[in-house]
């Protein structure tokens, strides 16, 4: 008998297993319902675009995994569908000496994860890679690309569409309940039987996973990232991805720079505590929202460890001459008066009430209903597995909780 399968969350990550299921399942009918009044409207809409190459992933993780198998499908996935990509290539810059044990350990790291035609450099060969860096020594990873993800989900959702599947805008989820073979759920003002619910909710995952009777941990805590804008006369600069050796004691990777699909360059992002999981202006606040992040004990455990981070990060956000400071340390021609302040993105951070980061994807299921309550980067590259990887989790063909 043909099932009806819900999907809460109109991103890359629930459309993604939208189309897992029709292709491995046909007769399923897919229902995606999506509260805003278009696809991809949050976090797969206001990302760098960037397809990484696993260079920063705990070797045997979910992400570890994910990202490798989810890069070559979502290559060979944008050269069937004709959609804007490109290898451009990144670079990950060491600038002082005292970050070599950083990047000697994430050698190690990108080593074990296999990451494609991954080179050491040294000196004046940063500069064979992108003339214009600055550095003491950098990795070189010449398989991370950039994509149009909006794109990607906009075809993912014409799949579903095409295999008589429907797509929902303005639906959102408010109720769901158990009755008696199957589940009903109310969206944007009507309740509707699935016989079982996938809940990809991004920024929202911690409130609608609790919505379905999971666990209150973890909690989402929102970051916001501001990004600038190189001029014209300055974004050749750059050739692919300018990065900095990250703090692996902290999820951000630093402010970098970014080439486009569409051949601007930005850099960013910053990352800073954001009031408001839906608002992307810098005032945007929501009583709620800040009032959830407040609440949580986890908040103030992870912000008492991290609180000289923060206010690195906050004069970045009140001064864009501070943000170029720490970017012009890897691209020292491209200053404060090369650049105007672009789009905004925000990061759904889970956080335990121990204060400490979810730094693995996390996927719970629980009878009929599963739900991704943490996807952090690199899930818009990793989106075509981890949509494996749940509708694996359905047929009780994987482990059907944790990460």
């Amino acid at each position: 008998m043909d099932e009806t399968v819900g999907i809460v969350g109109g991103g890359i990550i629930g459309l993604a297993v939208g189309r897992e299921l029709v292709r491995r399942r046909p007769g399923t009918r897919v229902l995606v319902l999506e509260k805003e009044d278009r696809l991809a409207a949050h976090q797969t809409g206001h990302n760098s675009g960037v397809v990484h190459a696993g260079i920063y992933y705990r070797p045997g993780s979910l992400k570890a995994q994910l990202c490798t198998r989810g890069r070559g499908l979502l290559e060979e996935y944008v050269a069937q569908h004709a959609i804007p990509y490109r290898r451009c290539g990144k670079l990950v810059v060491a600038v002082d000496p005292a970050e070599m044990p950083r990047f000697d350990a994430l050698e190690k790291t990108a080593r074990e994860n296999g990451v494609p035609g991954l080179r050491r450099l040294q000196g004046a060969e940063i500069t064979e890679v992108e003339p214009h860096a600055f550095g003491i020594a950098a990795l070189h990873s010449p398989a991370t690309g950039i994509v149009d993800y909006p794109a990607v989900a906009e075809t993912l959702a014409q799949e579903i569409r095409a295999a008589y599947g429907e797509v929902l805008l303005g639906a959102e989820v408010t109720a769901v309940d158990r009755v008696a073979g199957g589940i009903a759920v109310t969206a944007g003002g009507s309740t509707m039987r699935v016989d079982r619910l996938v809940v990809c909710g991004g920024l929202q995952s911690d409130r609608l996973g609790e919505l379905v009777g999971g666990p209150k941990a973890p909690r989402i805590v929102p970051f916001r990232g501001e990004y600038m804008r190189v001029s014209e006369e300055k974004q050749e600069l750059v050739r692919g991805m300018v990065y900095p050796v990250p703090d692996p004691r902290y999820p951000f990777l630093g402010v970098h720079f970014t080439r486009r699909v569409d051949g601007t360059l930005e850099v960013g992002p910053n990352a800073f505590l954001a009031l408001s999981r839906d608002g992307y202006r810098r005032a945007s606040f929501a009583a709620r929202d800040l009032g959830d992040t407040l609440a949580w004990p986890g908040f103030w455990r992870f912000a008492g460890e991290h609180w000289r981070t923060g206010l690195t990060e906050l004069r970045g956000v009140l001064s864009r001459r501070a943000y170029m400071d720490a970017a012009r340390r890897y691209v020292p021609e491209i200053g404060v008066a090369d650049v105007v302040r672009a789009g905004m993105g925000l990061r759904a951070q889970a956080l335990d009430a121990d204060g400490s980061l979810v730094d693995d994807f996390v996927i719970h299921s629980d009878d009929r209903i599963t739900s991704v309550r943490n996807a952090p980067s690199p899930a818009a590259t990793s989106s075509l597995a981890i949509a494996e990887l749940v509708v694996d989790r359905m047929e009780g063909r994987a482990p059907v909780s944790g990460a």
